[in-house]
């Protein structure tokens, strides 16, 4: 099955955003939701906020980990490396797709049946201006970041897509109307036997 892309930033996602803002009250949105996608995508963002609107408990796994372990995801990193960092996350992930009625913001180790998988993608210039000054980002705390997020971007778009139900691009969008839009893309779902 194919995933729905949505692309675009201006008259479709007005038009989705005033439509939404009329449903009252909003019908509820079944399942689970897991956001995947790069660093600096907007998975906590969003997630937050989509959370907020379908009336879900939000989760993002690396706070998970940093609550769990009582240190920082880069702190996990320097003393353990990424593949104990990677095995945690992991743990975290199963416990938490367990749930009912979540939302999930996580880097994309989240295949489940449990849930609807969402890929926030955005382009490398708009992860990079999210990402560059940001010091909790082991990754890339490195010579050149910028290539690096250009390498791992390269590297799980195709994993990302594979997974995904649907594939929402966050360029430089507005929050409340790429949630409007989202929701009105799983209601669609959800009516669709």
């Amino acid at each position: 099955m194919r995933p729905t892309e949505i692309y675009g930033k201006h008259a479709a996602h007005r038009q989705m955003a005033t439509a939404s803002a009329k449903m009252s009250p909003m019908e509820k949105l079944a399942g689970n939701f897991f956001l995947v996608g790069l660093m600096g995508a907007g998975k906590t963002t969003v997630g937050r906020a989509l959370a907020r609107k379908a009336e879900k408990t939000f989760y993002d796994s690396d706070q998970e980990i940093e609550a769990r372990t009582g240190v920082r995801v880069a702190t996990i990193f320097d003393i353990e490396g990424e593949q104990r960092f990677r095995d945690r996350e992991s743990s975290v992930i199963a416990d938490l797709v367990k749930l009912d009625d979540i939302v999930l913001a996580t880097g994309g180790r989240c295949l489940s049946e449990n849930g609807t998988v969402i890929y926030l993608r955005a382009s490398i210039d708009d992860l990079w201006a999210r990402t560059q000054h940001d010091r909790n980002r082991p990754l890339l705390q490195i010579a050149d970041p910028r290539a690096k997020l250009a390498s791992l971007f390269e590297e799980r778009d195709p994993l990302y897509r594979q997974v995904a139900d649907l594939v929402i691009d966050t360029t430089q969008q507005n929050v409340l109307m790429l949630v409007a839009h989202l929701e009105e893309q799983l209601l669609a779902r959800n009516r669709t036997p």
